[in-house]
This record gives structure tokens, sequence and C-alpha cells, in this order.
């Protein structure tokens, strides 16, 4: 009998591997239409949906391995990041989709949440209040107007998978819909700034590296307190309070 792993468990969803099914527990089936949806709609390899019953969603695994996580070292080519990177220009190239995601909210929204959070962040003492001042100075320029394309919404590298420089599927598509490529871009290079150069020459069109430095800061931002307090550790080595830090 397979064994049962716990990919990642926290108090929204989880996720079980048995031998080569991922099993996604998520009781929000809103989330889980949103996922399922787009996995349909994009343009680039997506794990095989083999069953839903909800509020479990089977899904069988990727071929290869990712490219790393955050905190920790690339294991992916600088071909592996470029054609990383051409996948997701084709990606934003596609057709638009319906929903708005998590790279869609809008600027006002955007700015209050990062205003609030930062407020927070320094009132409960959680991060320094020099170190969140030039975070959010940083992250202004991420606060514009953009075009509309097609995003992932939560693009970290442990979601792309790769078989020497071939992309062979891309995971966790909760959070996609029409959004801001270089949330993208920015979300997918975070901590891994040293690949940035590899990731655009696939991507092949130029980007505003500010804008990419102010999605940094303000993702990080952002999660911090979160992930502090569903159980994993913004202050592991090469995770998002070194991002923040890299700013300074």
């Amino acid at each position: 009998m397979d064994e049962v792993r716990v990919v990642v468990a926290h108090s929204e969803r989880a996720t079980l591997r048995v031998g080569d099914v991922f099993l996604k527990v998520d009781a929000d089936q809103a989330r889980v239409d949103a996922e399922v949806e787009a996995m349909a709609l994009a343009p680039v390899p997506t794990p095989e949906v083999l069953w839903r019953k909800p509020p479990v969603l089977a899904l069988a695994a990727l071929p290869g391995t990712t490219l790393g996580r955050l905190g920790g070292p690339s294991t992916g080519s600088p071909a592996a990041w470029a054609a990383a990177g051409a996948a997701i220009r084709e990606l934003h190239e596609a057709p638009l989709p319906a929903r708005p995601g998590r790279a869609g909210r809008s600027i006002v929204a955007l700015a209050a949440e990062l205003d609030d959070e930062c407020e927070s962040l320094v009132r409960n003492g959680i991060l320094p209040a020099g170190l969140v001042t030039r975070n959010r100075q940083v992250a202004e320029a991420a606060l514009r107007p953009w075009p509309a394309v097609f995003t992932h919404g939560d693009l970290q590298i442990a979601h792309v998978f790769v078989d020497g420089e071939e992309v062979t599927g891309i995971i966790d598509w909760s959070e996609a819909g029409r959004g801001d490529a270089l949330y993208d871009l920015a979300t997918f290079t975070l901590g891994h700034e040293e690949h940035l150069g590899d990731v655009l020459a696939g991507y092949g069109a130029d980007v505003d590296l500010d804008v990419i430095h102010a999605w940094w800061s303000l993702r990080s931002l952002l999660i911090v307190r979160w992930l502090a307090e569903h159980g994993f550790d913004p202050f592991a080595p090469g995770c998002e309070v070194d991002v923040l830090r890299s700013r300074m």
C-alpha cells in the first residue's frame, strides 16, 4: 500500500500524496472551481484531473522536478529557468479568463491592505519599523495601472515542474485569473534574484525591474504574518524576511 504523505496542510486546505495521486482537500468549493476552470483554460501543461468529490480534488502527479523552493538552493539550470520564463509568457499571452485573480486586485484595495498589514507588523513587534517603512516605499512602484493578462496568481518555484530544459507542468491554480504579469514574474523569482535574468531571457519581453522589486517587497510584507500564524517560518534563511532585508 502506498504511503500517505502530507505535502502541505493548514487551516484553509491540505494536500496529500498517495503514490502518483495528489489529493487536495479544500472546503472552499469556489476556490476549487476556480482551480479546475483555470487548468482547463491554461495553454501550458497542468495536472490531469482524475476525479472530484467535494471537498476532495484528485490530481495526477507531474513528471519532472521543481526548480527548487523558497529558502533553498535552485536545482534547475539557467536554461530550465529560461524555459519557465517562456512558459509564463505563453500563459500571459493567452485569452483572458473571466475571473479576476489574486494578481488582479485593485490598486486602491491593495494599497489599503498593504498599509493595514504594515501597521500590524510594527504594532505587534513582528518586524522592525525601519524594515517595514523601507519596503513599503519600495512596494509603491507596484501600485500602478497595469494591462490585464492571464496570471497564475501563486507562481512559486515549487509550483513549476521541469524535466531538463522542458516545463512539464504547473500546479496550484486556485488564485488564477486576470491580473498583473509582473506579479507572476516576481512571485516566481522571489528569493532567487540570481535567476531573474534567465527567466526574463526566456520571457522575451522588456519589464520594469523596479516593479519586480516592488512586488518582492509587497508580497513579502503581506504574507509574513499569515505564514507565521499558519505554521510556516518566514524568518528562515532565504525566505520572506530575508527578501525584505535585501531591499535595505
